[in-house]
């Protein structure tokens, strides 16, 4: 098995410097009141250099950095961007794992089963998100999700790091315990009260001594995982929930009857695929890029699922109009999916006595 933890740097706050480049060189602070009890849930690296990190109160990084922005989180923004990342990541690594917004992991071996490839297309598919989405990930590959996660967070922001076979627990031994996935607080304390502060120093623990602070199946699994083993799996679902067309122009467009015709176009692609499968779809989204890569969605769910291609068409430039009324300015990219699919139930007449 050959695994790789992606970890979007600072999603948040990478989005809101998407939206407003000028925040890129301030300090940015992504969270709640900072005169109240709100708390950090993420900031740009430059407040990192004041020592503000997630989950510290809002107030306390307001202490280190008078001179931060605080931005409320927009989290339908962020669920934008982040389905056009996984989106992205799915055309290179087709089994993913999605273990949150911003981080997931992905199943390289299944691409490339050497370690010098699962390396190329590890950085292969940073490249692809910053070309496509402008923001930048880091990536941990290695032979267990465990080892991975723990990688991926060793470069950051945007670098890559490769745990060979047999490494394992060499990489991981002079870690803090805190960094291995599954160690909490109460794990931790009871481990510090016996001395032991690292990775390395819990995987040498024998059974007596484990037995002594971690009971049972719990403590012998996270010796495991100090020790590099893993056997969990990847989580996937294999039911495909969407189908989606989109196109990015050689030129930027603004003419809404164009965009139209664009949609329309895709509309047709995606009622005859519905058709072909038997299926229908209750829910049409469409997406649009602007030339400064910044990303909206817009989407309608109906009663009744339908695969006719005028009627996905009508409600995809509805949401395009909605879209531009919101942000008015030329196109980069426009797209429309729909999702909710369900088999298309024919209903017959009684027959006639």
């Amino acid at each position: 098995m050959i695994v790789a933890h992606l970890d979007l740097d600072a999603f948040f706050a990478a989005v809101e410097e998407l939206e407003n480049p000028e925040l890129r060189t301030v300090p940015l602070i992504v969270g709640g009141d900072p005169h109240g009890r709100g708390v950090v849930a993420t900031a740009n690296y430059v407040a990192r250099g004041f020592g503000i990190h997630s989950a510290m109160s809002a107030a306390e990084a307001l202490r280190r950095c008078p001179h931060a922005i605080f931005v409320r989180p927009r989290h339908s923004l962020y669920r934008d961007y982040s389905r056009e990342v996984w989106s992205t990541i799915r055309e290179i690594v087709p089994t993913v794992e999605q273990a949150g917004i911003d981080e997931g992991y992905l199943d390289v071996g299944e691409v490339a089963p050497a370690f010098d490839d699962a390396r190329a297309l590890a950085e292969a598919v940073r490249a692809v998100v910053r070309a496509r989405t402008r923001l930048s990930c880091s990536l941990g590959v290695a032979t267990s999700k465990v080892v991975a996660k723990v990688a991926s967070d060793r470069r950051k922001p945007g670098g890559l790091t490769v745990v060979r076979p047999g490494r394992e627990a060499a990489f991981l031994a002079p870690f803090p315990i805190r960094l291995l996935p599954g160690v909490g607080p109460k794990a931790e304390e009871r481990l510090k009260a016996l001395g032991i502060g690292t990775i390395g120093e819990l995987a040498a623990l024998d059974d007596a001594q484990l037995a002594s602070v971690l009971r049972g199946k719990v403590g012998a699994e996270l010796r495991d995982r100090a020790r590099g083993v893993d056997l969990r799996p990847l989580e996937v679902s294999v039911e495909r929930i969407s189908i989606s067309q989109e196109e990015t122009f050689a030129r930027d467009i603004s003419s809404p009857e164009r965009l139209h015709d664009e949609l329309r176009r895709m509309a047709e692609k995606l009622a005859e695929h519905l058709r072909t499968r038997g299926q229908v779809a209750r829910t049409v989204t469409t997406k649009v890029r602007y030339p400064d890569f910044a990303i909206r969605t817009r989407s309608a769910s109906l009663p009744v699922g339908i695969d006719d291609a005028e009627r996905i068409g009508e409600l995809a430039c509805s949401l395009l109009d909605r879209a531009l009324v919101d942000r008015p300015g030329p196109l980069r990219l426009v797209g429309v999916g729909v999702s909710g699919l369900e088999e298309h139930v024919q209903l017959s007449l009684p027959a006639l006595s």
